[in-house]
């Protein structure tokens, strides 16, 4: 469900936001942009110059910088981080609205909403799906999730960081979807770096080497588009058609990258764990199969 509102109606809504490291400095600044009144507070206090410069005020302690706003934006390196920074404020929480944009499981997402529950808070779980420098553009966008209804003055401000994707009442909905994009670019730069190590072997820079690789990064949504009007329809009914590329197919492919990178001298760690998934389906008799049967070895690992 998309919940972008126009903010012009809310224009001086009071937001605070802990945490100033890349994203937080970039949040602020959108939001004073938008004309918000932002307290900051971070335990570095030298982070928060740059966006003190911008119009920002420094709270003193994480009570003030609490009291000061009813929306409370979290972005930390973790939820641990919100319960030490926050610990000493809990009496400031009670009719607040605590919207937590880090990193960590579903599990402690769940735990972290209960926990602000137990203090008089509404609790938001957020993942934002840019990188700081793309916060508050067009191209920028947020899955939300949680039980409470958040004010029509808060969800204004919100969507000033891009483009809330609603996804449920679920707390840690939204973190799992965070953490499933994640899995894919973290996997995929891995890759990407595994595969300039390879050519780099052969004298190739980076500079030359990067450039042709990312077109395969890029070719990714082109395969899976393949065939299909809606990628994962056919996983969601069991079906994997091995028409175009086969497990078998793609197996010996992966037992070559191995070799390879064996050869090279290189570490085997990642095309081990991609032939791994490949031998699993083979060996339960799925070689004929579409590629996609490899998630049955990931849901059920042996």
């Amino acid at each position: 469900m998309n919940e972008r509102q126009n903010s012009s109606s809310h224009p001086h809504l009071a937001v605070t936001v802990i945490g100033l490291g890349p994203m937080g400095r970039a949040i602020t600044r959108t939001l004073l942009g938008a004309g918000h009144p932002v307290t900051v507070w971070n335990r570095t206090a030298a982070r928060a110059e740059s966006v003190v410069a911008a119009g920002a005020t420094v709270a003193a302690t994480p009570a003030e910088a609490v009291e000061a706003s009813e929306l409370v934006i979290l972005s930390l390196t973790d939820y641990r981080a919100m319960y030490d920074i926050l610990g000493s404020a809990t009496a400031s929480l009670a009719g607040r609205t605590l919207v937590n944009l880090s990193s960590d499981t579903p599990d402690r997402s769940r735990e972290a909403a209960a926990w602000a529950a137990s203090h008089g808070a509404a609790f938001r779980t957020g993942g934002v799906m840019v990188p700081a420098p793309v916060v508050g553009t067009a191209a920028s966008s947020v899955y939300y999730s949680g039980r409470d209804r958040l004010p029509e003055s808060h969800r204004a401000a919100l969507a000033l960081l891009g483009t809330p994707k609603r996804l449920g009442e679920d707390p840690g909905l939204a973190q799992l979807m965070y953490q499933a994009h994640l899995t894919v670019f973290l996997t995929t730069l891995s890759g990407l770096m595994q595969a300039t190590a390879m050519l780099g072997t052969a004298g190739m820079k980076a500079a030359a080497a990067m450039p042709e690789l990312l077109f395969a990064a890029d070719s990714i949504g082109a395969v899976l588009r393949a065939g299909e009007a809606a990628p994962g329809t056919a996983l969601d009914a069991g079906e994997h058609p091995g028409e175009l590329s086969t497990v078998t197919m793609m197996g010996a492919t992966a037992d070559h990258i191995l070799e390879t990178c064996t050869s090279l001298g290189l570490d085997p760690t990642l095309p081990l764990a991609v032939r791994s998934h490949y031998h699993h389906a083979i060996e339960h008799g799925h070689g004929g199969d579409s590629w996609t049967r490899i998630i049955d070895g990931i849901r059920a690992p042996r």
